[in-house]
C-alpha cells in the first residue's frame, strides 16, 4: 500500500511538473538579413526569454523573408496566428489606423532623448495598443523602439541643402501616405518601393535618391548608388514590435512579464546600436565618395516651414481623431523637453 502511494505521489509530481514546464514555441519572422541590427536584436530577445523561462519559452528566429517576403504579408501572418512576433513601422500600422500616423508627420521629434521619453510612456503606448486591436484584431503592439537611427533625403546625383533643390527629384518612401506627402510638399516625386527592391532602384536609375539612416544605407550597401545626404533629420525611424495577441495571452502571468522584460531588453539594444554605427557609416559614406550636408538651424526650419501641407492634410483626413491623437503626440513631447530641461538644470547647478 505504502509503495503504491508512493508511487502515485511520485506520478502526481510529475505530471505537475510536465504541466509547468508547458513549452511555449514562438515563431519570429524578418525580411532582413542576419547581419542586421534586427536579427541581432532578436537574439537578444531569444537569449532572454528562453533562459528567463527556463526552457519554457523557445523562440524560432526566420531571417531573409524565409516565411513572408514583405511587412504586409508578415503582418497578415501574425494576425493570423501563423507568426507571433515581427518588427513593423509606425506608417505601415497607419493603414490599420491612420490617427498613428500623427507620430510620423515629419519635423515633431528632436532628438533620441525626447524621441525615447516620448516611447517610454507606457500609458500612451497601451492607449494605442487599444486602439491598435480594434482597427487590426490580433496585433498587439508591445513597443516603439528605433530602427536604424534618423530618415534623411539622400541621393544620387542633385545635392539637397534646401526644400527646392527636391523639386522634381523620384524618392523612394515606404508605401505610407505620410512619408509620399512630404515628398510631394518638398516637390519630389515620392515613390513607393519595398525594402528588398530599393538597391535595384537605386542602381538602375529607377529613382534619384530614397529617405533612410546612415546605418541602414550602409548596411545595404544604398551608398554605392548614392552621393549626397542631408542631415535634415526628417523622422525618427520608429520600429513597431507587435506580438499576435491571442498567443500573448496564451502566457502565464509570470511568463508575460518574460516577454515584456525581454522585448525591453531587446529595446535596449536597437536604441544602443544605431548611436554606436552611426559614426563608422558615415565614415564610409564619405569614403565612397560621398559628400554629407548638415543644415544650419534656419535651413532646418525652412524645411519644416515647407513640410506644414503634410500636417494639414494629415488632419483633413482623419477630422477629430486625427487631431486628438496629434495634440497628445505634441504633449508628450513637450512634457519630455521640460523634462530634459529639468535634468539640465539639476545636472549644472
Amino acid at each position: 500500500m505504502k509503495k503504491t502511494l508512493l508511487s502515485l505521489a511520485m506520478a502526481s509530481l510529475a505530471l505537475a511538473g510536465a504541466a509547468h514546464a508547458e513549452t511555449y514555441k514562438l515563431t519570429v519572422p524578418h525580411v532582413t538579413s542576419t547581419d542586421g541590427y534586427n536579427h541581432q536584436s532578436l537574439l537578444v530577445f531569444k537569449n532572454y526569454v528562453e533562459s528567463r523561462s527556463n526552457g519554457q519559452i523557445k523562440v524560432d528566429i526566420y531571417p531573409s523573408g524565409q516565411l513572408c517576403s514583405n511587412v504586409k504579408e508578415c503582418i497578415a501572418g501574425v494576425q493570423a496566428g501563423m507568426f507571433d512576433y515581427f518588427q513593423t513601422t509606425i506608417p505601415e500600422l497607419g493603414n490599420f489606423w491612420q490617427p498613428i500616423g500623427a507620430f510620423d508627420l515629419p519635423y515633431l521629434l528632436p532628438n533620441d532623448r525626447v524621441a525615447e521619453c516620448v516611447y517610454d510612456n507606457e500609458q500612451l503606448i497601451g492607449d494605442v495598443r487599444k486602439e491598435i486591436l480594434k482597427h487590426a484584431p490580433n496585433v498587439r503592439l508591445m513597443a516603439v523602439s528605433n530602427s536604424g537611427g534618423w530618415r534623411n533625403i539622400a541621393t544620387t546625383k542633385k545635392q539637397v541643402k534646401k526644400p527646392e533643390d527636391v523639386q522634381g527629384l523620384k524618392l523612394r518612401t515606404v508605401p505610407a501616405k505620410t512619408q509620399q506627402d512630404l515628398v510631394k510638399a518638398l516637390g519630389g516625386a515620392p515613390t513607393p518601393i519595398a525594402w528588398p527592391e530599393v538597391y535595384t532602384a537605386l542602381s538602375t536609375g529607377m529613382v534619384d535618391g530614397t529617405k533612410n539612416g546612415i546605418v541602414d544605407i550602409i548596411m545595404n550597401k544604398f551608398h554605392e548608388s548614392l552621393r549626397y545626404m542631408i542631415l535634415d533629420g526628417h523622422g525618427y525611424m520608429g520600429g513597431a514590435w507587435v506580438f499576435n495577441d491571442k498567443k500573448f495571452n496564451s502566457f502565464p502571468d509570470d511568463l508575460k512579464q518574460v516577454v515584456v522584460d525581454g522585448i525591453a531588453a531587446q529595446n535596449q539594444y536597437l536604441r544602443a546600436y544605431p548611436k554606436h554605427k552611426e559614426y563608422s557609416a558615415y565614415e564610409e559614406f564619405k569614403k565612397a565618395g560621398g559628400v554629407i550636408y548638415n543644415p544650419t538651424a534656419k535651413e532646418k526650419e525652412a524645411f519644416k516651414v515647407a513640410a506644414e501641407p503634410v500636417k494639414t492634410e494629415f488632419l483633413k483626413e482623419n477630422g477629430a481623431e486625427g487631431k486628438k491623437w496629434l495634440q497628445r503626440f505634441e504633449q508628450e513631447i513637450n512634457t519630455c523637453e521640460m523634462k530634459i530641461k529639468a535634468n539640465y538644470k539639476l545636472q549644472l547647478n
